[in-house]
């Protein structure tokens, strides 16, 4: 690196979001680590300044029409910024749902695999050579007619409907149909065309039930419905629909989540019959590459699908698509992906996984003078993995690019280059640079809270509790896992380890957790989007649940998905605010309930924008975007409504409030007050309360969850389960929520965490290490036991790194 201003990208002036007015330059060609407390300002900087420049200057260059197809950042708000190269961003956002885009999908992989299999695979005799489309699922010309390429269907049985056999059709034995007034239509209807509504299910005719669960006829009677005294008595023309007809249809039409919700849990999720799940139609299948068909191939772990392909390189074509299939497969392996399989769906992924794929596409790109912006590329990585990563970046930066790196992890900043460090707080306490160096650098820093993680770091707290007692699993058999024995203590703190892959989510959430549920009979989180299996299907024994009597569940998943969920509505402390605001003098008199200052109802939100806050644009030759509503400018609220004031406030300045602001503002109010605290508590001081769920990311949604989990009422004897808990936290602010959550354990409470940050697998009581690989080399306990005891565990990849830390803090 050199110091002249051509090898520098300077910034001055810069204004967006929270920066104050900043200046700060940073050198090309160099790994640029962008750190600071959750909130400080870093993304501002890294993707609202520095992406978005360089994305606009790049957009300026493109025609009109071509502008709407791209997602655009929009020009930061800065004095002036030059030395700024191209820029290409890799963010953690996880994007729309798709249960069709794939591993296979997002890397490319799949448009080899298929070529493959078009241009050399081995037809039967006679059969037209196809078309690479024809091997995706996700075409006309691939798709398996009978599950449109899903690979899987829906289907019901006498079971799945009517769960309790001992009831009555009018006692709503066929719990699957709808409440109300919709249910008690299909039971008129029946009591109209003959069939005891009073028997017990069990004892109606077997060609009876058939016909009332599974016929497709749709007979059509009139109706004398018996109704209570007193009101009218009105025929009707009633149709009939079975159940299995109402919970498909439902599945297939509704847009509504929470119907879909309902339907599925009467519902059975199948591979498909007709392609056994691969999607794909037979004459695809019938296609042979290296002794296996398309699906086959897809469904290996990537190390497993190079060592089978390796080998089937004699055809010339065979050889240049197997060659472009193995270096694309190298560069995932290297970034630890090499346990994942083409077929594993990107609903499935974590956001760092994702962002992880899409890097290693990077690494086939022959690109250089660019500038990559990276949003914590080390999020969800074991220490070992992060080793591979570092290699990659170096690798990135050796090829003429520059990287900007917005990150939490110590061993990341410490390989860095070049340091940025934002702060010193949140929010509005954040915005300034402290440090624009060398990390020697950072020592003279006085304000800086990243100084002391990195440079003098404290040593894990120990101590001393012992279990209260134990979760016994025997013969744990799910995914990776293969008749695995594990034990986990209760009434402690426990840290799950292990590298990417290694089973760790499966063992907590898809084992555990759900072994839980089931003894206390709760149902699965409120978004999973297909019913959840018995866990008894997956442990040979399990001892020792009798003991939990409450199930919590932090993951990171949204909470909500739509703009209208927010800070604020998910918490409940938007309750008691809208209560305050009904209780003046000015809304008694006009008759405003609470109901008056909720933006999701009729009545007191804007009309115009129905409580969004902004409307949709819709440009010819631009894309669509949003701006304020030209009715409320923004505030949700109509005029009528935003007259009313507390304490010289509307209800629109509350939600625009920070959690610190409103803390300050409702200190003498207990329940608003309590809901606050804990907000900062978990390090969400920064956010406003009306921030909408869709703008959270996935670690701020699980700290939200803590968060209204912690202003419950203690009860002890809960398990805790959370998913990596620190991801997108700085160390300041883990050290924050550990000591929330050991607050738990003390309480009378069990916490599980799946976690790869050693300060926190060191503080715990109790490590769980799985492994010793990843996907079909992982699966095993390799050691389990207090940190020391692990740290000294000669096959676990995690045992030098908590030893280092152990024995060397800094």
């Amino acid at each position: 690196m050199t110091d002249h201003d051509s090898s520098m990208v300077r910034l001055r002036g810069v204004r967006v979001h929270n920066l104050r007015d900043v200046d700060v330059d940073f050198p090309r060609d160099a790994l640029v680590a962008v750190t600071g407390v959750s909130g400080s300002g870093k993304s501002s900087l890294a993707f609202g300044t520095v992406y978005a420049e360089a994305q606009a200057r790049y957009l300026e260059s493109v025609a009109p029409y071509a502008r709407r197809l791209i997602d655009q950042a929009g020009a930061p708000d800065a004095r002036e910024i030059t030395g700024l190269p191209p820029a290409v961003a890799f963010q953690q956002a996880r994007g729309a749902v798709q249960a069709r885009s794939t591993v296979g999908t997002v890397t490319s992989l799949s448009n080899s695999l298929r070529m493959l299999f078009s241009r050399v695979g081995t037809y039967p005799d006679g059969a037209q050579r196809l078309d690479s489309d024809a091997f995706s699922p996700n075409t006309p010309a691939g798709a398996c007619p009978h599950c449109h390429g899903l690979g899987r269907i829906h289907e019901v049985s006498e079971s799945s409907l009517v769960p309790d056999p001992g009831l009555s059709i009018n006692q709503k034995a066929i719990a699957a149909w709808p409440g109300a007034w919709q249910g008690k239509n299909y039971r008129d209807i029946l009591a109209t065309l003959g069939y005891d509504v009073d028997r017990p299910w069990r004892e109606l005719p077997q060609a009876e039930r058939e016909w009332i669960l599974f016929t497709d006829e749709q007979p059509v009677v009139t109706v004398h419905p018996e109704r209570e005294a007193g009101r009218i008595q009105r025929p009707y023309q009633g149709t009939y629909q079975s159940a299995r007809r109402y919970v498909l249809h439902t599945l297939a039409t509704t847009q509504s989540a929470t119907l879909r919700k309902r339907a599925l849990q009467y519902a059975e999720v199948l591979p498909c019959p007709a392609c056994n799940g691969s999607g794909l139609r037979p004459e695809a299948l019938a296609v042979k590459f290296a002794g296996a068909n398309v699906a086959e191939l897809a469904a290996l772990p990537l190390t497993v699908l190079a060592a089978k392909l390796r080998p089937e390189q004699d055809d010339e074509v065979a050889r240049v698509i197997v060659t472009d299939l193995l270096a694309r497969i190298e560069a995932l392996v290297e970034l630890g992906l090499g346990y994942l399989a083409m077929d594993r769906t990107t609903p499935t992924l974590s956001a760092g996984e994702l962002q992880r794929l899409r890097l290693a596409a990077t690494l086939r790109s022959t690109l250089f003078g660019v500038v990559y912006v990276l949003d914590e590329p080390s999020a969800g990585l074991h220490p070992d993995d992060t080793q591979a990563l570092l290699r990659v970046l170096d690798r990135i930066r050796e090829a003429g690019n520059s990287l900007v790196v917005v990150e939490h992890e110590p061993e990341v900043i410490r390989h860095a280059d070049w340091l940025i460090d934002v702060g010193p707080g949140a929010g509005e306490h954040g915005g300034h640079v402290l440090h624009s160096g060398p990390l020697a650098g950072l020592a003279d820093a006085a304000d800086s809270v990243t100084r002391t993680y990195l440079l003098d770091p404290p040593a894990p707290a120990s101590r001393d509790r012992e279990p209260t007692g134990h979760v016994r699993m025997r013969g744990v058999s799910l995914h990776n896992l293969v008749e695995t024995d594990v034990d986990v203590p209760l009434g402690v703190f426990t840290a799950v380890t292990g590298v990417s892959g290694s089973g760790k989510t499966t063992l907590v959430t898809g084992v555990l957790a759900a072994a839980v549920r089931d003894h206390l009979g709760a149902s699965a989180p409120d978004d999973e989007d297909e019913p959840q299996d018995s866990a008894s299907r997956y442990v040979r024994d399990i001892a020792g649940l009798e003991a939990i009597k409450r199930l919590v569940e932090v993951d990171q998943r949204p909470i909500g998905r739509t703009p209208r969920s927010n800070l604020a509505t998910y918490t409940g402390l938007f309750d008691g605010v809208r209560k305050l605001f009904a209780a003046t003098g000015e809304a008694r008199e006009r008759k405003y309930t609470a109901g008056r200052f909720s933006f999701n109802v009729d009545g007191g939100r804007c009309e115009t924008c129905q409580g969004e806050g902004a409307v949709a644009v819709e440009l010819l030759f631009l894309p669509s975007s949003y701006s304020p509503c030209p009715a409320c400018h923004g505030a949700r609220y109509n005029p009528e409504t935003l007259e009313i004031c507390y304490r010289d406030k509307s209800i629109a300045d509350v939600l625009a409030m920070t959690v610190d602001e409103a803390r300050d503002f409702f200190a003498d109010v207990p329940p608003v007050a309590r809901s606050l605290d804990t907000l900062r508590d978990v390090g969400l001081s920064y956010l406003t309360l009306g921030q909408p769920a869709t703008e959270l990311s996935g670690g701020e949604a699980q700290r939200i969850k803590l968060a209204a989990e912690l202003q419950r009422t203690r009860r002890g004897r809960t398990l805790f389960v959370l998913d990596e808990p620190t991801t997108g936290l700085h160390p300041a602010d883990v050290d924050v929520l550990m000591r929330l959550l050991h607050a738990l354990v003390d309480a009378g409470n069990t916490v599980v965490v799946i976690e790869h940050d050693m300060s926190v697998v060191a503080g715990a009581d109790h490590v769980i290490d799985l492994g010793p690989g990843g996907g079909d080399e992982g699966g095993s306990v390799v050691a389990a036991g207090a940190p020391a005891d692990v740290a000294r565990a000669d096959s676990s990849r995690t045992a030098p790194y908590l030893r280092e830390l152990l024995e060397n803090p800094s």
